[in-house]
């Protein structure tokens, strides 16, 4: 019976991610436009419109619990629908499951009061509101080493007053407000920040190779930023903790929603390959381009398995830091290649505006950076790994 179980619900799940691949098809790729790409305002626009879509054609916000709004979906299948989004660079945002709202939502569901989530999460999940997670700083503050954190809450009559700089926030441009992590004198904690507070300013739209980005990437300044104890997310000294609760699923996210990427920019290239004819036959029977071809499709079937594997393990509870890393470190580089390799293989239409496939390219290559730099994944990997081994070989001697 659980096998059954099991068929019907591969069933569904198929069923949907046919249903998204038409969306995406048919609404979202004809909706892109390299005019909107760098565009916060327009893209905003764009977004709102598409969500209202995707709502009617039943595919809004599949990773949201039914209560608010949502499909409802497990991490598998989550990973298989969001690498049919991911095709479109307007496609996950549509569905409103694109980041930084995405693992924002996430947040606030595990963390969140119901004041919080009320005031915060509600306006969320219904696509009304945007907002961004304030971590990164400018040297020397926080970066991929988030011990590094230099923006302060103090407290002072009753209040906690931030001062900071924050760099490089994804969406924060137009958000409506930001979870902000700052030091306490009991240690980093999480804030929730509304955008018109009088001490919370977006100084810019910083300008980045990626594109698409609902909200750009901003530059915020918290100058004597006001707010009270109902801020607070979670607890007090605990957002370190907090923030990796956040940022675990999210490296997951991002790999399900680049395969699709990479996938289009591969079926981009093929397509291109089978009909371009130089030196008197189709690159699409030159031993290099086949090659290419080749290892493009092994590196995503790769990619997807690892994804797969770490979505197996959230959806039964277990604890993912070490294969969320290793996903994080192998898909962001494996979809890189494909991406990379795709260019290559249609010259200098790769590079163009023609075709998605330049700035897809682009973005791909920002993924090794985003969510922790795969350098810093590589050695915190290797410490636990050696420290593992190194308790192994004293217990085995111990019992010896």
């Amino acid at each position: 019976m659980v096998a059954e179980d099991d068929n019907i619900q591969d069933a569904g799940v198929q069923a949907l991610c046919a249903r998204v691949d038409r969306f995406v098809d048919e609404v979202a790729i004809p909706a892109e436009s390299p005019a909107i790409a760098r565009d916060v305002a327009q893209l905003d626009r764009r977004v709102t419109a598409l969500r209202q879509q995707a709502r009617a054609a039943g595919l809004y916000a599949p990773q949201l619990p039914p209560e608010w709004g949502g499909l409802g979906l497990g991490w598998r299948a989550l990973a298989r629908v969001l690498e049919s989004a991911g095709r479109s660079f307007l496609g996950p945002a549509a569905l409103n499951c694109a980041a930084p709202d995405q693992p924002n939502m996430l947040t606030l569901l595990r963390l969140g009061t119901p004041a919080q989530q009320a005031r915060y999460l509600a306006p969320l999940t219904r696509g009304e509101r945007r907002a961004c997670f304030a971590m990164t700083e400018p040297p020397p503050g926080a970066g991929s080493d988030p011990a590094m954190l230099r923006t302060r809450a103090e407290r002072h009559a009753g209040k906690w007053v931030l001062n900071g700089h924050k760099m490089f926030i994804s969406g924060g441009v137009g958000a409506d407000f930001a979870l902000v992590l700052a030091m306490t004198d009991a240690g980093a904690t999480l804030f929730l920040v509304d955008a018109d507070n009088p001490g919370y300013e977006v100084v810019r739209d910083i300008g980045m190779v990626t594109v698409y980005q609902i909200g750009g990437h901003a530059e915020i300044r918290l100058r004597d930023c006001v707010v009270d104890d109902s801020a607070v997310v979670g607890e007090p000294g605990l957002g370190m903790a907090h923030a990796q609760l956040r940022l675990e699923p999210a490296r997951l996210l991002h790999c399900m929603r680049y395969i699709g990427r990479a996938r289009r920019a591969l079926e981009t290239a093929q397509a291109h390959v089978l009909h371009r004819e130089s030196f008197g036959a189709r690159l699409a029977d030159l031993q290099q381009i086949q090659a290419m071809v080749a290892d493009s499709h092994i590196d995503l079937h790769a990619s997807r398995l690892l994804t797969l594997d770490c979505a197996a393990r959230m959806d039964l509870g277990q604890p993912v830091k070490e294969s969320s890393a290793m996903a994080k470190v192998f898909v962001s580089e494996a979809v890189g290649r494909v991406a990379d390799r795709a260019v290559q293989m249609m010259g200098a239409l790769g590079v163009s505006d023609d075709t998605p496939v330049g700035q897809i390219w682009q973005e791909l290559r920002a993924f090794r950076i985003y969510d922790g730099a795969n350098e810093l994944h590589r050695a915190t990997l290797a410490r636990r790994l050696l420290s593992r081994h190194r308790a192994a070989r004293e217990n085995a001697h111990d019992d010896q």
